[in-house]
């Protein structure tokens, strides 16, 4: 089924004929529950037969509510995402996070049968429809994950650990495992939840893979990137956590601030504490500024040579990690 048909059977019940109900970019509902009031209609489809790119990671591309297809450079093909964020609202505010009004907090309740159906009809177009040939750049026609990672923290939701049995079943049942990665991009900083951890797990027993957050090696480095005061001791007791229940590797986005990269004090620093999880971790994705920040921050960002980003990958590896860079 085409991507523009499937896209609008998900909002027959919610929508007058043509006309559907999207999420608004700055939804406030009450206690953290998306209502009805906060959605808005649109009268027109969006235009999903645009090609999808490295530079646009748009999350309604596909008309959906939670379920989205990206072009990932880091996964190196069509990453399926699932965004239970929603109204993006996250517990952390990073300063060069592409997604607009990022507010903080938490999201309202998922509705998991309505992600089971977007998730499977994204599936069916990609693995039986055209849509790796009318929106995928040749060389890029490949399925390679389906991603926990949208608007937030997804580890946030309530439902996450339910939500992974669910992205886990609609793969097995095409027999996608484990060719096709299940992966959560992470912030990391709810795994002492019990739910959260379950999650994880569960993950780990399907072969599935973390990426877990780690821009500063030090403190105020975090606080002056993700916005959140954190203890180095904490980030390095929840990695560990993680790393025991399913594969893991970092990712670290480096960028200048000002018209400065960071400075030698705080690569040191960096590559000093991921030095030590060498043992556990499988290794450390680098990466640039590819789009732009929708923060208020973000006439301060500025994108770093690539060349420069091989020089920390190269001092990380002279710590025994496996470091990748994508710019």
């Amino acid at each position: 089924m085409p991507v523009q048909v499937t896209a609008l059977a998900q909002v027959i019940g919610d929508a007058v004929a043509g006309v559907e109900l999207q999420a608004a970019s700055d939804l406030h509902g009450i206690d953290g529950k998306l209502e009805r009031s906060d959605y808005i209609a649109r009268a027109t489809m969006p235009d999903v037969a645009m090609p999808l790119s490295f530079a646009d990671h748009s999350r309604d591309s596909s008309g959906m509510l939670y379920v989205y297809p990206v072009v990932s450079r880091r996964a190196g093909g069509v990453s399926v995402g699932i965004n239970l964020n929603p109204n993006n609202a996250c517990n952390w505010h990073c300063i060069y996070c592409q997604v607009p009004n990022l507010r903080r907090g938490g999201p309202p309740p998922i509705d998991l049968e309505r992600m089971r159906r977007e998730l499977e009809s994204m599936l069916d177009d990609i693995v039986d429809g055209d849509f790796l040939r009318l929106r995928v750049p040749e060389g890029q026609r490949r399925l390679t994950d389906v991603a926990f990672s949208g608007n937030g923290e997804p580890t946030s939701a309530a439902e996450f650990p339910q939500a992974v049995d669910v992205a886990i079943d609609a793969l097995a049942h095409r027999n996608l495992l484990p060719a096709v990665k299940l992966r959560l991009i992470t912030n990391g900083s709810l795994l002492d939840r019990r739910g959260v951890r379950a999650g994880i797990e569960r993950m780990g027993a399907a072969d599935g893979e973390v990426w877990f957050k780690v821009d500063a090696g030090s403190e105020a480095g975090i606080a002056r990137i993700n916005g959140v005061r954190l203890k180095m001791a904490s980030v390095e007791r929840r990695l560990r956590k993680c790393a025991e229940l399913c594969p893991t590797c970092v990712q670290t986005c480096l960028f200048s601030l000002d018209g400065q990269p960071p400075s030698e004090k705080e690569v040191a620093s960096l590559v000093d504490f991921l030095g030590r999880f060498r043992d556990c971790i499988r290794g450390v994705h680098l990466y640039g500024l590819a789009r732009p920040s929708a923060q208020a921050e973000a006439p301060r960002l500025a994108a770093v040579d690539t060349a420069w980003l091989e020089t920390i990958a190269a001092r990380l590896k002279e710590k025994g990690l496996t470091a990748m860079v994508s710019p």
